[in-house]
């Protein structure tokens, strides 16, 4: 097996663990190997007292990964930077240099599996090999980042920053013609507008994708870079707002992210591809606030629903979830994006538990202000994973300081507990609590949950909320959704968001309020007497974009009938007996 793609050349070391590591899990198929775990990796890192003792058992373990069946490319990914991360941080830029070299090459060809900024890391490469005094290589690595920041229609200071460095490095280089273009580009792209194609795209689709506005709010400190990929990091800081424009692709499947691969001979992020952050806008509090108001006076209808993502999740990778969601949705209101400071890595789990609850507090105060001063009439709710953390605590202080209100009604509308990384038994005691602020809580859980089987383990066997099986958590309170039957595969833990099903049944009970017996593909598991039901996913025909589609057309009118269904039916689908089963799970919801 060769190594001729590789871009930037490593030491024999090095190439010998990204050749044995990039075709995973296949290429040891016939191992005995176990993976690594993660998040029991992570504990095994808290315990070592040195970077010299870290460097070692990181070096252990990548040589552990590349004979493991199964591995996880994020987390082999993850494993790379934490290994330059220490090199350079003992003064070992050399060293680091070459292994962040590995983990780009190997973001490369599978960043259709990763959550990674390329353009970024390319950025981080060429700052490295300019210290280390490699100007060849660095000037490669700059040139990588440009073209990656170029395909994916990125303009102004990002990109101009980058010519500026090739520009300085061609003339080291004696490279003066490439220097004084390069010179001459940069200043040219400091007073660059939005090109005219994007700005065109949000509403008719130009160049092949539309654009998502995703307003957010966020407590993650802003990055001393600013660069567009990576605007805010994982630190802690003060509630911050804004807007985020994230494009899909037209070619989008639902339940999908895409991602270039290089298995497509996809080598850069394309907007007509790919769904990619286009755009950050700041603001401050009362412009924030406004700028909303107007839109839902713009759009008639007032409503939101709010995204709070789980662990492992960058600020990047939460905006084009919630904006995913909102255009397989095709929801007609505003989509808001609550993002803690998750530092984005599988082996950071314990700092996402330490920062997470502080994050609660502050999503208490944003959803008291959202109801207030938003103008939304309706507010729906979903939390992932650990994000669930923050948004048990946060809607618990709302009720009990909201206590006067919520006799009057509930504040919110939905509120989706998907895969809550959250201890089972105080969930169901805090439900108490939550219920009455909103019109109906549901609990999505799975058998299969990979990460919250290894949570369970290291909360010493108790139980998550979110796992599925004989022990789920069933109340009166929420209704309890098994949806085990999305899939085993180590991403099953985002199946609330990766399978139009999940979507679909999202959608139901946005539209309708319709309880889980009239809902498509939910059947009922048998319960003790007298005990709160719970029920099952069973793969159904509404594991499709045609019934998305059906939904969101019908979701648009006040009051539909029948004939409404049948018309939008014929419209999407033409297999009669599709039809067939289409309208009367249809009608069951108007029911």
């Amino acid at each position: 097996m060769t190594v001729s793609f590789l871009r930037f050349g490593t030491s024999a070391f090095f190439s010998c663990l990204l050749t044995l590591t990039v075709f995973l899990p296949n290429a040891f198929a016939n191992t005995n190997e176990q993976a690594v775990n993660p998040l029991l990796f992570e504990l095994e890192m808290q315990s070592v007292s040195d970077d010299a003792a870290k460097i070692e058992l990181l070096m252990q373990t990548l040589q552990t990964v590349r004979k493991s069946e199964g591995t996880d490319p994020q987390f082999l990914f993850d494993l790379y930077t934490d290994l330059a991360d220490l090199f350079e941080k003992g003064g070992q830029e050399a060293k680091a240099v070459e292994v962040l070299a590995v983990a780009v090459d190997f973001a490369a060809m599978k960043r259709d599996l990763l959550e990674v900024n390329l353009a970024a890391l390319y950025r981080r490469l060429g700052a490295l090999f300019d210290k280390v005094g490699n100007v060849r290589k660095a000037y490669q690595a700059y040139e990588q980042e440009l073209a990656e920041r170029r395909q994916g229609m990125q303009f102004g200071p990002a990109v101009a920053r980058v010519m500026e460095d090739l520009s300085r490095l061609a003339a080291v280089r004696g490279l003066a013609a490439d220097a004084s273009r390069y010179e001459k580009a940069a200043k040219g792209e400091q007073q660059a507008s939005r090109p005219e194609e994007a700005k065109a795209a949000r509403s008719d689709g130009k160049g092949g994708y539309r654009e998502v506005e995703v307003y957010y709010a966020t407590d993650r400190a802003e990055t001393k870079t600013k660069d567009l990929d990576n605007y805010y990091g994982y630190q802690r800081g003060d509630l911050q707002y804004g807007v985020v424009t994230v494009s899909v692709p037209e070619i989008h499947v639902a339940g999908a992210v895409e991602a270039p691969s290089i298995w497509k001979l996809e080598f850069s992020a394309d907007p007509s591809k790919h769904v990619m952050v286009q755009k950050i806008e700041p603001e401050d509090v009362d412009s924030y606030f406004a700028r909303m108001q107007k839109e839902f006076t713009q759009k008639g209808k007032k409503e939101a629903f709010v995204f709070v993502h789980g662990y492992n999740v960058t600020f990047d990778s939460a905006a084009k979830r919630a904006a995913q969601l909102a255009y397989d949705m095709n929801y007609s209101g505003v989509p808001v994006l609550y993002s803690w400071p998750s530092a984005g890595k599988t082996t950071r789990y314990i700092g996402d538990t330490a920062v997470v609850r502080l994050s609660g507090r502050r999503l208490a105060g944003f959803l008291e202000d959202l109801k207030q001063r938003s103008g939304a009439t309706t507010i729906h709710i979903v939390a992932h994973s650990m994000g669930n953390r923050a948004l048990t605590d946060a809607l618990e202080l709302v009720a009990l300081r909201n206590q006067d209100k919520v006799k009057q009604g509930p504040l919110f509308g939905q509120v989706f507990f998907a895969a809550p990384d959250v201890d089972a038994g105080l969930f169901v005691e805090m439900a108490k609590t939550i219920r009455p602020v909103a019109k109906r809580l549901t609990l999505y859980t799975s058998e299969e949950d990979w990460a919250l089987k290894t949570s369970r383990e290291l909360h010493g066997n108790a139980i998550r909320a979110g796992q599925g099986g004989s022990e789920q958590a069933v109340s009166a309170n929420f209704d309890t959704i098994d949806m085990t039957g999305l899939g085993s595969d180590m991403l099953s833990h985002s199946y609330f968001a990766d399978d139009s099903s999940a979507i679909a049944d999202m959608m139901s009970l946005i539209w309708r309020n319709a309880n889980p017996d009239k809902r498509c593909g939910l059947v009922k598991q048998a319960s003790a007497s007298g005990a709160p039901s719970a029920w099952k996913y069973t793969h159904s025909d509404c594991a499709s974009r045609d019934f998305l589609a059906i939904l969101a057309s019908l979701r648009q009118i006040p009051s539909p009938t029948l004939k409404d269904v049948r018309a939008f039916v014929k419209k999407y689908v033409s297999d009669a007996d599709l039809r067939k089963s289409y309208e009367a799970e249809l009608v069951s919801l108007l029911n």
